[in-house]
């Protein structure tokens, strides 16, 4: 009988396959499309996913400006901040924040459908987000995928 056939194999940081991959969100809905690239930066679509080794890939988002989101979401919701000072709550709508900083929105989706501990720290940073066409990681070959093939 062969032992190899039934064995778990863990995966570490020395034998993890990282690619990089692009993704356009033009026309995706936000969540939508944060879940399926927080899915893709934990690894969870590859055969040797280990819950605590980060085996995801580089994801590189373009067009964050063109992203949707469905119903009144974009009235409605309201991202919270605080300065540190007394009476310091400040909120901000995703319709004036989309407008303003594009790229945040996308990154906030994403960061909160990741680990809430140091490895989803660390998985957070093989994100680049993007407005327009161009990005700067031409030289890295990244593969475009379309994020409605992957369960």
């Amino acid at each position: 009988m062969d032992t190899l056939s039934y064995k778990t194999v863990s995966a570490n940081k020395n034998t993890v396959n990282k690619e990089w991959v692009l993704v356009d969100a033009t026309d995706q809905i936000l969540g939508r499309l944060a879940a399926r690239v927080a899915m893709i930066l934990r690894g969870k679509h590859k055969p040797s996913f280990t819950p605590h080794v980060d085996c995801g890939d580089n994801v590189i988002i373009i067009n964050a400006e063109k992203i949707k989101l469905t119903g009144n979401k974009l009235t409605q919701r309201e991202y919270v901040r605080h300065t540190g000072y007394p009476g310091g709550q400040r909120t901000e709508t995703v319709e004036s924040l989309l407008k303003r900083r594009p790229i945040a929105v996308v990154e906030r989706s994403v960061k909160g459908m990741l680990p809430k501990s140091r490895l989803g720290s660390e998985q957070f940073r093989n994100l680049y987000v993007f407005e327009g066409e161009t990005h700067p990681h031409e030289a890295q070959q990244p593969k475009k995928i379309d994020l409605n093939t992957i369960k």
